[in-house]
C-alpha cells in the first residue's frame, strides 16, 4: 500500500467537498479549487475524513494513488490555510515594487523586469533600509504558487561565489572560495 496514499484526509470545518464526473472541487474561506482525477481512483467522503483507494496493485494504479492522495490534500490545506512564499533578493542594487499584481523587479540588468502575476496570488512587496527587498506570495493553489516561484528565481539565480540572486527566505545557499583558495 502506497504510505502517502493511505493516509486519510480530514476535512476541517468551513471545506465543502463535491465530486462530479471525475472533477474534484474544494471550497473553503480562501477560495476555490478544482482537479480532474483518474477514473481508477475511487474516493469516500465518511464523517469528514476522506480516503482515496485504488482497484489494484499495478504500478501505474500505485502512482497514480499517491500522486491524487497529494494534490487533494494540497487543495483542502489550500482553501483552508493557504500558502505563502516569501523571496528576498540579495545583491547591491536589486529592488522590487508592485502595482496591484504587476511585479517590477530591478535586478542589475538594463532595462528592469516587468511580471503579470496571475490573480490568484497575493503579492506584497517590501523594502526596508538596510535590509534585503521581500517579495511575500499569498495563494490558496500550491502548484502556482510554486510555479510563480520558480519563474521570479529564474530572473536571476542565486551564484555560489558572491550569494547574490533570489533566493528564498531562510534559504541556505552553499558558498564557493575564489581562485585564491586554490593554491
Amino acid at each position: 500500500m502506497s504510505r502517502i496514499g493511505k493516509l486519510p484526509i480530514k476535512i476541517p470545518a468551513g471545506v465543502t467537498f463535491t465530486m462530479k464526473d471525475n472533477v474534484v472541487t474544494v471550497k473553503g474561506p480562501k477560495g476555490e479549487l478544482s482537479q480532474e482525477i483518474n477514473p481508477v481512483i475511487k474516493l469516500e467522503l465518511n464523517d469528514g475524513v476522506l480516503t482515496i483507494s485504488r482497484p489494484n496493485d499495478e504500478k501505474q494504479n500505485r502512482a497514480l494513488h499517491g500522486l491524487y492522495r497529494a494534490l487533494v490534500n494540497n487543495m483542502v490545506v489550500g482553501v483552508s490555510e493557504g500558502y505563502k512564499k516569501e523571496l528576498e533578493l540579495v545583491g547591491v542594487g536589486y529592488r522590487v515594487t508592485n502595482t496591484g499584481n504587476l511585479l517590477e523587479l530591478a535586478l542589475g540588468y538594463t532595462h528592469n523586469i516587468f511580471m503579470m502575476l496571475p490573480p490568484e496570488i497575493k503579492v506584497e512587496t517590501k523594502s526596508e533600509r538596510n535590509k534585503n527587498p521581500l517579495i511575500i506570495l499569498e495563494s490558496a493553489d500550491k502548484q502556482l504558487i510554486g510555479q510563480i516561484c520558480a519563474k521570479i528565481r529564474s530572473f536571476r539565480k542565486v551564484e555560489p561565489y558572491k550569494g547574490k540572486g533570489i533566493r528564498f527566505v531562510g534559504e541556505v545557499v552553499r558558498r564557493k572560495s575564489g581562485k585564491s583558495a586554490s593554491k
